[in-house]
């Protein structure tokens, strides 16, 4: 199977954007849970510029990656297998099968918890420590997704 010049070229560009997108992430997750995040410093969110900033990047980071793979990366290396992307659910469905990604279940979660992350940390402090805690507790799973279809893309890239 020969991929066309344009299939190549985003292909090979979500390939970089992924490397740089997980670098970053594991970045600010080191940074941000050097410590435990609890409660207690979540409150320290309001007055602490430098933990306020690291918690928006590493929702913000955790957030792209997850999107960037579901919603770009995945349906272009279908495309560049010969499947046909379809519904959301049937990508990951066929991801889970090929072993890009550890379950549908977990990753539907990481989905959930990035829209807690985003949208109701203001509000419940308790709530998006717990969600952090659980963000932090799936970038390993997160991050091996983004490496096993960088990987799944470096082998078609290198065919002639």
């Amino acid at each position: 199977m020969t991929l066309e010049s344009q299939q190549r070229q985003r292909l090979e560009f979500l390939c970089r954007v992924t490397e740089k997108e997980v670098k970053h992430l594991l970045d600010t997750d080191r940074r941000l849970f050097a410590d435990l995040f609890t409660v207690d410093v979540a409150q320290q969110v309001e007055t602490d510029p430098v933990l306020a900033e690291r918690l928006d990047a590493f929702v913000s980071r955790f957030g792209r990656l997850q999107d960037n793979l579901g919603d770009k990366f995945l349906p272009q290396l279908l495309l560049s297998l010969a499947e046909k992307p379809g519904a959301a659910i049937d990508n990951l469905n066929l991801a889970e099968r090929l072993g890009w990604i550890q379950s549908v279940e977990d990753w539907l979660l990481m989905r959930k918890l990035r829209n807690q992350m985003v949208h109701e940390y203001i509000e419940d402090l308790a709530l998006l420590s717990s969600a952090l805690q659980t963000g932090h507790a799936h970038v390993p799973q997160l991050v091996h997704a983004a490496q096993q279809m960088v990987m799944q893309a470096q082998k078609i890239l290198v065919k002639p």
